[in-house]
C-alpha cells in the first residue's frame, strides 16, 4: 500500500468519524469510563499504601512491639486488642529485655488511658501515656519545649507531664504552658515539657493529641482500674539497627517464653511484632486491594469494547454501498479491513485520552476532597493508552473483516 493511499486511508476514516459526531462521541465513551476508573481505582489503591507506609513509620525505626495476650485473631492479619485486654506483661519483662537482649538501643513500657484534662477554665479530653524516659528515643520523638522527665521522677511516680502540641494548644491557647498545672481527671500534674509536633498519621489520626506522664504515676492514679500492680499495655523495643531487628525479636520472643514459663509447642501469653513485617503485610493486603479495584475497573473497558464492536458493525451494514462502490473503483480488500480497523482503533484512542485527563482530574479531587494522598502511577499514562489501542484492534477486527469479505456486485445491489 502506498503512501498516499495510506493518508487517503486515514482522511477517510477521519471523515466517517466526523460525519457522526455524537454517535463517534457515545461509542467512545465506554473506553472513556473504563480508562478513568482504572486510573482513578489505582490512584486510590497507591494512596492506602502510601498512608499505611506513613501510619507504620510513625511507630519508630527500628521498633519491636511487645502487647500481652494474643494480639490477632486467626485470619484476622494484624489486629491488636484493646489495650488493657491482657495482663501478661508487666515491669520486669521490660528490665529483663533492657538487661538481658544486645543490640537494643531502648525499652519503653507503656499503658494508656483517656481522660479529660483542665488548665485555667479550659478543658480537652484526651489520651494519656504513662512512660518511661527511653520512650522518645524508641518512638524517635523529641522534645520542642521544656524536658523529659528524667529517670528519677519516673521511679517516684512523680505528677509531671509532657504535652502533645494540640493538648499544648487547646489548654493554653495564649500562655506558656510550661510549670502549669493541667488536672488530669482528678489528679492535679505539673507541664514540664511540650513535645515536637507530628501531624497526622497514616490513617488520619493527630499525633499531637497525646500526653505522656511517668509510668508509676499514670498507672497508679489514672488508669488504675483498667491495669492492675506492675503490669504493662506494651513495651517498646527499639534495635540498634534495622540489620539487627529479626535478630532482637528472636532473642526478646525466647526470653519472655522463658519468664512466662511457656512449655514447648504452648500458646505464647504475648506478642512481638516487627513494625517492618506489619508493614510488608499491611502493603501486601493494599496491593491485593488495589489490583482488585484495577480489575473491576477493567471490566468497564471491555464494555467500551463491545460498544465500539457493535457501532462499527452498524456502521458497515450503513455504509455497504460505499464500500462496493469503493472495491468496484480499485479498492483492494486490505484497503478497507485497514480503513474499518484505523476508525475503531481511532474512537478507542480517543476516548483513553479523554478518560486519562478525567481520570487524573478526578484523583486529584478526590485527593483534595478526601485528604487523601496524591499517588498517580507512572504507568498510567501508557498502559492506558497501549490498552485503548488493544481495545480498539480486537474489539475492532470482526467488523472490520466482515466489511472487506462484502462482494462488491452484492454490496453496489443493496439499498
Amino acid at each position: 500500500m502506498s503512501t498516499m493511499r495510506r493518508i487517503d486511508l486515514v482522511g477517510f476514516a477521519a471523515g466517517a468519524i466526523a460525519a457522526h459526531p455524537m454517535r463517534s462521541a457515545l461509542t467512545s465513551l465506554g473506553v472513556v469510563i473504563g480508562v478513568a476508573a482504572v486510573v482513578m481505582m489505582t490512584s486510590i489503591g497507591l494512596g492506602a499504601q502510601q498512608r499505611v507506609t506513613k501510619a507504620i513509620g510513625g511507630l519508630g525505626s527500628n521498633i519491636l512491639i511487645v502487647r500481652p495476650g494474643a494480639a490477632r485473631a486467626p485470619g484476622q492479619g494484624f489486629v491488636f486488642q484493646a489495650a488493657g485486654s491482657g495482663q501478661s506483661l508487666n515491669d520486669g519483662d521490660a528490665a529483663a529485655i533492657a538487661a538481658q537482649v544486645e543490640d537494643v538501643a531502648a525499652v519503653a513500657p507503656s499503658v494508656t488511658g483517656g481522660a479529660q484534662m483542665a488548665a485555667d477554665g479550659t478543658n480537652w479530653n484526651s489520651r494519656i501515656e504513662g512512660v518511661t524516659p527511653d520512650y522518645l528515643v524508641a518512638r524517635d520523638i523529641s522534645i520542642a519545649q521544656g524536658r523529659m522527665f528524667d529517670d528519677r521522677e519516673a521511679r517516684q511516680g512523680k505528677k509531671v507531664i509532657v504535652l502533645g502540641k494540640t493538648v499544648a494548644d487547646n489548654l493554653f491557647p495564649d500562655v506558656d504552658p510550661l510549670g502549669r498545672r493541667v488536672r488530669v481527671g482528678t489528679v492535679p500534674f505539673e507541664v514540664i515539657g511540650v513535645l515536637t509536633a507530628r501531624g497526622q498519621s497514616g490513617m488520619g489520626q493527630d499525633q499531637d493529641d497525646v500526653t505522656l506522664g511517668p509510668l508509676q504515676a499514670v498507672r497508679s492514679r489514672v488508669v488504675g482500674r483498667r491495669v492492675k500492680g506492675d503490669n504493662v499495655q506494651a513495651i517498646y523495643v527499639k534495635a540498634s539497627s534495622g540489620d539487627t531487628i529479626d535478630r532482637v525479636q528472636e532473642d526478646v520472643t525466647n526470653l519472655l517464653r522463658d519468664r512466662h514459663k511457656v512449655r514447648n509447642g504452648g500458646e505464647d501469653d504475648f506478642q512481638v511484632q516487627n513494625s517492618a513485617s506489619i508493614l510488608e503485610a499491611m502493603q501486601a493486603s493494599t496491593q491485593t486491594f488495589t489490583v482488585l479495584l484495577a480489575a473491576v475497573a477493567a471490566v468497564s473497558l471491555v464494555v467500551g469494547g463491545v460498544g465500539i464492536m457493535n457501532i462499527m458493525l452498524v456502521a458497515v451494514t450503513e455504509r455497504t454501498r460505499e464500500i462496493g462502490l469503493r472495491m468496484a473503483v480499485g479498492a483492494r480488500r486490505s484497503e478497507v479491513l485497514y480503513q474499518f480497523a484505523l476508525e475503531a482503533v481511532t474512537l478507542s484512542v480517543v476516548g483513553g485520552l479523554v478518560g486519562l485527563i478525567i481520570g487524573v482530574l478526578g484523583a486529584l479531587l478526590m485527593a483534595k476532597l478526601g485528604d487523601w494522598p496524591i499517588a498517580i502511577a507512572g504507568w498510567a499514562a501508557p498502559i492506558s493508552l497501549g490498552f485503548s489501542v488493544i481495545v480498539g484492534l480486537v474489539f475492532g477486527a470482526y467488523p472490520s473483516w466482515q466489511a472487506s469479505r462484502l462482494d462488491p456486485i452484492e454490496a453496489l445491489r443493496r439499498e
